[in-house]
């Protein structure tokens, strides 16, 4: 049988500005360990740590811009755009623009603090 999630649960986010997480699946909201699915709402200027996690994340923005730094440059991705990163990669997500930005994020298998790897 299908199972509602009736609302997501707010995680605390890192980074230099408050931003928005709210799991919808994952290990805080529903117990799955295999997958996580959270929508964002960063503000204009928000950056977090470099990161390198153990697992993969499919990022796509619904609104605004989502600058990725990576070992081969920086990426923007734009509304209606998604860009997929592997585990071991060193990432760092930032949202520079006018009116920050909105985007879900699946991460396989699901984030966790433990396996994310931030830089200091």
């Amino acid at each position: 049988m299908p199972t509602l999630i009736e609302a997501p649960t707010l995680i605390r986010a890192e980074g230099n500005k408050p931003k928005t997480i709210e799991e919808y699946v994952g290990r805080v909201n529903t117990g799955h360990e295999h997958v996580s699915v959270a929508r964002m709402v960063s503000p204009e200027g928000w950056m977090e740590p470099s990161q390198r996690p153990e697992f993969s994340e499919i990022t796509v923005v619904l609104r605004g811009c989502l600058r990725v730094s990576h070992g081969g440059g920086v990426t923007p991705v734009r509304a209606g755009q998604a860009i997929v990163t592997e585990p071991g990669e060193t990432v760092r997500y930032e949202t520079p623009e006018q009116g920050g930005a909105e985007y879900v994020a699946i991460c396989l298998p699901a984030f966790s603090p433990e396996t994310v790897h931030r830089s200091s």
